[in-house]
């Protein structure tokens, strides 16, 4: 998360965490205008198999397909119709370069660089699959990109939208606005406001969903918190501190049978295992030095951990409840935001502090390239993916 130049007490507060975090300074960009195909918030997407519902959930909500596995639509193949026909790519969001950078996940090579706002921190897919929305967070600002063509589209305002998500029935876009301190709740195809939540909280920054899309879990980053919020009645009815002092907690993440959240922990350098449901004060599982990024295989079987402090990607494996491996990048390097490809055979992961994309092998932990991009790359979609629809970030697919 960042601070901006709005007071000095700010500066002067945050100043640490700021430089530890999720983010770094940027400096001012360009904005390029062309004409993508729309989100359409409110669209109702393909199925990727049948379905049926397990107990109610958010009106509106497409039905759970495996009361045992909420990723069970995101296997490869499992392509929606509303992305079949586009190409692959890696999309890398610059912080300090103000551009995003476009990989061909073929040959390991940029292929395009679009310059858009001031500081962007997430490329996140919209609900309905058809749009990338760039989070151009100090320029206030969202860049929609078409992925069909990779075409940038006319920014939309949005204050301070440092990270993005959408509420299960795709009515919402929930904006984490980190130095506003609020979550703001906007149509998510007009981007409208609909309510704008206060939090006390400081660094609202990362968030997942429950199972049946009732209430969802956020991180704040500065202040060492969790929230829980009802996604209807778009409200909080839950916070607690983390039991650890100078906590730092990040990427959110559900457990496949919807058990369990799991919250990457940069300070703590581990994941913080949480009952939702109880939202009990949650346990501590150590992973390693600046726990970040948390990412679900293809076979919902195990979910990569990127340790940003240390160079390294941590193995959990959800049936036996515990860490297994442990890959380790040669030479080093600041692993952060990222996805798994479509097949599940590849790990996308930028190099935060040192301008570069990680692609690893899932079955070997190899290193398969290490490609150069802009300065600062962060929160990296890799696009398209398996599932019915998005619930944002860098892909959360359902």
């Amino acid at each position: 998360m960042l601070t901006t130049t709005r007071t000095a007490s700010l500066l002067g507060g945050i100043l640490i965490a700021v430089l530890t975090g999720c983010g770094t300074p940027a400096e001012k960009g360009t904005t390029e205008a062309a004409t993508p195909r729309p989100a359409q918030g409110d669209a109702t997407p393909e199925q990727a198999a049948p379905g049926r519902a397990t107990s109610p959930g958010l009106a509106g909500m497409p039905p759970v397909l495996d009361p045992k596995d909420v990723y069970a639509a995101d296997r490869p193949g499992k392509m929606s119709p509303a992305v079949k026909d586009f190409p692959a790519r890696i999309y890398v969001p610059n912080t300090n370069s103000n551009t995003v950078s476009v990989i061909d996940p073929k040959t390991y090579k940029v292929i395009k660089t679009i310059p858009v706002g001031h500081q962007p921190q997430h490329v996140v897919p919209s609900w309905d699959l058809k749009t990338l929305w760039v989070n151009n967070d100090l320029g206030n600002s969202l860049t929609p990109i078409d992925p069909a063509t990779g075409k940038p589209g006319k920014t939309v305002p949005v204050s301070d939208p440092y990270n993005l998500y959408f509420t299960p029935d795709g009515k919402y876009a929930v904006v984490m606005a980190s130095k506003d301190r609020e979550l703001v709740f906007r149509d998510a195809h007009t981007m409208k406001t609909a309510k704008t939540v206060p939090v006390d909280c400081a660094g609202v920054n990362h968030a997942d969903f429950s199972m049946d899309g009732r209430y969802f879990i956020v991180s704040c980053e500065f202040s060492g918190e969790l929230l829980k919020v009802d996604t209807a009645k778009m409200k909080i009815v839950g916070k607690q501190r983390l039991p650890f002092k100078g906590a730092m907690p990040q990427d959110v993440k559900l457990s496949p049978d919807g058990s369990r959240f799991y919250i990457a922990d940069m300070i703590a350098n581990g994941m913080w295992v949480l009952d939702g449901k109880k939202f009990t004060t949650p346990k501590l599982l150590s992973t390693g030095k600046g726990a970040h990024g948390l990412y679900v295989s293809r076979n919902s079987k195990v979910m990569y951990i990127s340790n940003r402090g240390e160079g390294t990607i941590s193995i959990f494996d959800f049936a036996r409840n515990k860490l297994t491996k442990k890959w380790h990048l040669p030479n080093g390097g600041s692993p952060d935001m990222g996805g798994v490809s479509s097949d599940g055979k590849v790990l996308w992961l930028s190099g935060r502090y040192n301008a570069e994309v990680y692609a690893i092998d899932t079955s070997t932990g190899k290193q398969l390239a290490r490609i150069p991009v802009g300065s600062g790359p962060h929160g990296l979609a890799v696009y398209p993916q398996p599932g019915r629809y998005s619930l944002g970030h860098t892909g959360v697919f359902r």
